[in-house]
């Protein structure tokens, strides 16, 4: 059933404060985040920061798809370098986690960034539900796949959570580790995803 230009018009604008929410949150949580990496000398949180200015860039490309603003090469450039920047993500977790086991470093508990990840899983797969039914409604696919990567998001924020309240109840010093290198994990598979979707200009 085709959508009257009204229905359209409304769910665009949804769509688009959505997208507005989730830039938001990703601008406020790099403070909270980097404050929290340092003090518990995480690299989880470290990584999880990191990751919050590539969904800032993600969610601006989407933002001027929506309003139609796109330009097709500007936006091909703009996912190639998301794909980069993707790759860089991981290669700094890695470097950072190797360096944290040279050294014996041992990340503190952060309730900080506990708090905050719970709040985040909460945030991200609420505004993940209401983007894949207004991407649906609407037919839009680049929200639609937006809403798969707050998905990710959401999910991503799960484990290095859970790594943290590891570390926090348990001592486990080493969750913290492994919860980054989830994050390397997913910088790799993100990256190829991106790079691959936005093949070089001949």
């Amino acid at each position: 059933m085709a959508l009257s230009p009204e229905r359209r018009r409304h769910l665009t604008t949804r769509g688009l404060r959505l997208e507005y929410a989730t830039l938001g949150w990703n601008v406020i949580e790099i403070g909270f985040l980097v404050y929290g990496a340092i003090a518990a000398r995480s690299g989880a949180l470290a990584g999880f920061a990191l990751d919050s200015f590539i969904e800032i860039f993600a969610s601006l490309v989407v933002v001027w798809e929506l309003k139609g603003t796109a330009d097709p090469a500007r936006e091909q450039r703009a996912v190639r370098l998301i794909g980069l920047a993707f790759f860089a993500l991981a290669l700094f977790i890695a470097f950072q986690a190797a360096v944290t086991l040279a050294l014996g470093i041992r990340p503190d508990s952060s309730p900080l960034g506990i708090t905050w990840l719970t709040g985040t899983v909460i945030v991200m797969f609420g505004l993940a539900w209401g983007k894949a039914r207004t991407g649906r409604e609407l037919a839009n696919p680049v929200l639609s796949a937006e809403a798969k990567v707050t998905v990710v998001d959401g999910s991503l924020a799960t484990g290095i959570l859970a790594g943290l309240v590891l570390n926090a109840v348990f001592g486990w010093w080493w969750a913290d580790v492994a919860a980054g290198i989830i994050l390397v994990a997913y910088g790799i598979r993100e990256g190829t995803v991106h790079l691959r979707s936005s093949p070089p200009s001949p």
